[in-house]
């Protein structure tokens, strides 16, 4: 959450960093921010609401070192006073994370004379590094880091100090080097077209960017290398390219993701197999629209590979208690792989001796520097804030975990009808109606999505998009417990949409629809069987998805429920982008 960037080089640094939060978009857009240097003086500009608002300052502001910032409010209302950076004496700076003893600083300082003026937690940073200030920048960042619990990634500039100093611990720093000039980033997509190469902090390091030179150091000031990536984010793959919006762009990216992301497993496969081979117990994890794909892939491993495997949301599994015997292996689930709860709850288990092994979209994220194994999500960089085509891949990638380990001659036929997953998504997407079914979820008091097996994974998965960017209220249930509760909620101005994509269960779930219809409730039937179809044309709305093995059947579902998704939100003048409350990467508690 929150996106940070820092320029030193030869260029306006407003305009460089003022382009690079717009790209950081998606971590936060509650304020905005930025702080430039000119002949060692700091001039700030921040406003509430959006990047664009900085437009106007941008033209003015001169200066080739600087810091910006796009925020997610934890701490203090979104507000002018609230919105980074925040300056205290000589000293401004910027911060991503959460100063968990902030409290605690803020009324010492404050008995000492310090005067405040927001609300926020990271203004303490600002005067901590101001009180310890005396004449060496990375000094006093150092010693303010001492001071602190919790997370942080902050950036901070000293009048007269033609510099940038960098802290990072448990929320991501990444440089950027090379170009006109250097870069100190929150997420590699701000690096896009600007710089070659980049380099990735560790937690503890402390970073000191200057238009010719970057160095790191430790807490002791002793210098310390870090290994150098090259920037794998495209110019042209963060821009619209003509569609309305990131959404629906990303959508019809899904089956080119799921492509790559099949291509890339190959390159890993051996070593996957070999931690999976012996697995005892497989325990998958996620937060969000990661945690379904979890329980997609919960299903593959039980019943592709007959091997024992739990799923459950990381916020709750680390704080379990867990008993790790010999053979347990961790699936860590993460787009961002910087995802807080995911990161520490494989940190957690692998303190206690449990194989690591990350499905994630980012190479060179947190997850990846503490697990036994990655598993590349090559899904490519995604700007809308609610998941898209990195579901349909971490499920491509999950199912190629289960195929590489299980040993049923069915396992070699769905390897090649694998391959036919990307088709079968632009398949969906160009011959789906989904506009009438949107216009019922935009009438609707609520939307109730509901599957059994893995069609009640994609039914959680359903609800969860159609809230995060139309805002309309509901639910992903199983169908078996719609008579245990749920039916209460069915009438007239409810919307209940059933998945119906496995045989063996499709005679249960249907009985489901009966009932619901028979309750006076409206009803859509979303399925690949066209037995199912037609048992209901004319009394449902039905969406007929291309028919699939049922291990298949999420990525035609998940196209349909996400344009679903889409559509309704466009339909009700809703920006899907960005809605409101939400960011990108909760990298954050």
């Amino acid at each position: 959450m929150c996106g940070i960037v820092g320029y030193a080089g030869g260029d306006s640094a407003a305009k460089i960093i003022y382009d690079g939060l717009l790209k950081l978009e998606y971590r936060g857009y509650d304020s905005a921010g930025i702080a430039v240097m000119e002949q060692g003086k700091i001039t700030v500009a921040k406003r509430v609401g959006r990047v664009q608002k900085l437009a106007p300052s941008v033209q003015i502001l001169e200066g080739n070192i600087g810091i910006g910032h796009t925020r997610w409010a934890t701490h203090g209302k979104p507000s002018d006073e609230n919105a980074h950076p925040h300056t205290s004496g000589k000293i401004t700076v910027v911060h991503n994370g959460i100063i968990e003893n902030y409290a605690e600083l803020k009324s010492e300082l404050s008995a000492e004379g310090r005067i405040f003026l927001s609300e926020t937690d990271s203004e303490v940073i600002a005067a901590l590094i101001d009180k310890f200030y005396d004449g060496d920048l990375l000094k006093a960042v150092i010693d303010c880091a001492r001071m602190l619990k919790g997370s942080y990634a902050l950036l901070a500039m000293c009048e007269g100090e033609e510099r940038i100093v960098a802290a990072k611990y448990r929320s991501p720093v990444i440089l950027g080097l090379g170009g006109n000039g250097n870069f100190v980033v929150s997420d590699e997509p701000a690096l896009a077209g600007n710089c070659p190469e980049l380099c990735v902090l560790e937690d503890g390091d402390f970073a000191v960017i200057t238009p010719l030179s970057v160095a790191v150091y430790d807490s002791m000031k002793n210098p310390v290398i870090r290994a150098v990536y090259p920037v794998a984010a495209k110019e042209q793959s963060i821009v619209l390219r003509g569609y309305p919006h990131y959404m629906i762009k990303e959508l019809w990216e899904s089956p080119s993701a799921v492509s790559r992301t099949l291509s890339e497993f190959a390159k890993v496969q051996y070593g996957v197999e070999k931690l999976l081979k012996d697995a005892k117990k497989i325990i998958l994890t996620g937060c969000g629209t990661a945690y379904h794909a979890a329980l997609v892939g919960k299903r593959y491993f039980c019943e592709i590979c007959k091997k024992s495997a739990e799923a459950e949301y990381a916020g709750e599994l680390r704080y379990d208690m867990p008993v790790i015997g010999c053979g347990t292996v961790l699936v860590a689930v993460t787009q961002s792989g910087e995802t807080a709860d995911t990161v520490e709850a494989a940190r957690l288990y692998k303190s206690l001796n449990a194989k690591v092994i990350a499905v994630t979209n980012c190479p060179h994220s947190a997850i990846t520097r503490i697990s036994d194994a990655v598993v590349p999500v090559a899904a490519g960089p995604e700007i809308c804030v609610a998941a898209t085509k990195s579901y349909s891949a971490q499920i491509a990638a999950l199912l190629s975990m289960a195929l590489a380990v299980g040993r049923s001659p069915e396992c070699e036929v769905l390897k090649r009808e694998l391959l036919s997953a990307p088709s079968t998504i632009l398949k969906t997407l160009e011959e789906i109606d989904i506009y009438a079914l949107a216009e019922m979820c935009a009438r609707s008091r609520g939307v109730y999505f509901m599957g059994r097996g893995i069609d009640y994974a994609l039914a959680l998965e359903a609800s969860l998009k159609l809230k995060e960017v139309s805002y309309i209220a509901g639910s992903g249930y199983p169908a078996s417990e719609l008579k245990h509760g749920a039916l209460a909620l069915i009438d007239g101005g409810t919307l209940s949409v059933f998945l119906i994509n496995d045989e063996a269960l499709a005679s249960k779930s249907a009985n489901a629809v009966e009932q619901t219809i028979s309750r006076g409730g409206m009803v859509s039937v979303i399925t690949s069987l066209r037995e199912v179809g037609e048992q209901f044309s004319g009394r449902a709305e039905v969406i007929t998805l291309p028919s699939s093995n049922r291990y298949l059947s999420p990525f035609a579902a998940a196209a349909a429920v996400q344009f679903l998704a889409y559509r309704t939100a466009v339909t009700l003048g809703r920006n899907p982008d960005k809605p409101r409350n939400l960011a990108k990467s909760v990298t954050v508690e």
